[in-house]
């Protein structure tokens, strides 16, 4: 063997090796990892090479200079593609990055009132609920019974109510009061437009 042929079988073997340390978090399969017998192929650029035998398309891969990655492990036949690996995990990272970025996390914020609010505090109340909602969080209005206060649960309904009404122009009730032990809660969620 000449000294090109010992070089670049030294460097495959390296890389396999380093790929497959890196390998263990995901289920991707490149090159020697792959123990099918048959795969269908997709070229570098993105173009079908039809199905063929394990052993050709690790050809073409070496051919190219890249890699030859198992992408769709659970397709009949699986389907790998040709591509450089560095460059085809680094996109896919990104692709992830920029999806988490897009999701909208929710959150519920509460707001906590008791039967004998004065108008005043429940306006104020009603305004931090607006912002929250223009927001796109939902709220959890609890309103919160002590002593005998207890007792007169059904007639404090209303204030849930108000409250409900007070913002119908930028919400809905997403779940209607409920009595939970000593208080009474609702959720208010972000009217669709």
């Amino acid at each position: 063997m000449d000294s090109y042929a010992i070089h670049f079988f030294i460097h495959f073997l390296w890389r396999e090796k380093a790929i497959s340390n890196n390998n263990n978090n995901n289920d991707l399969f490149i090159n020697g990892q792959i123990r099918d017998k048959e795969v269908r192929v997709i070229g570098e650029n993105g173009e079908q090479l039809g199905v063929m035998d394990i052993a050709s398309a690790m050809r073409l891969a070496e051919e190219a200079g890249v890699d030859l990655v198992k992408i769709a492990p659970n397709a009949k036949p699986p389907v790998c593609r040709i591509v450089d690996y560095g460059k085809f995990r680094y996109e896919q990272t990104r692709k992830e990055k920029e999806a988490k970025k897009k999701q909208k996390v929710v959150e519920i914020k509460e707001i906590r009132l008791s039967p004998n609010i004065d108008t005043n505090d429940l306006n104020t109340k009603t305004a931090n609920a607006r912002k929250f909602l223009e927001k796109g969080n939902r709220v959890k209005v609890t309103l919160r019974f002590r002593g005998r206060e207890m007792a007169h649960m059904a007639q404090s309904k209303h204030i849930l109510d108000d409250f409900a009404e007070a913002l119908a122009d930028v919400a809905v009730v997403d779940k209607e009061p409920k009595v939970e032990g000593r208080s009474m809660t609702m959720f208010l969620a972000e009217k669709k437009k």
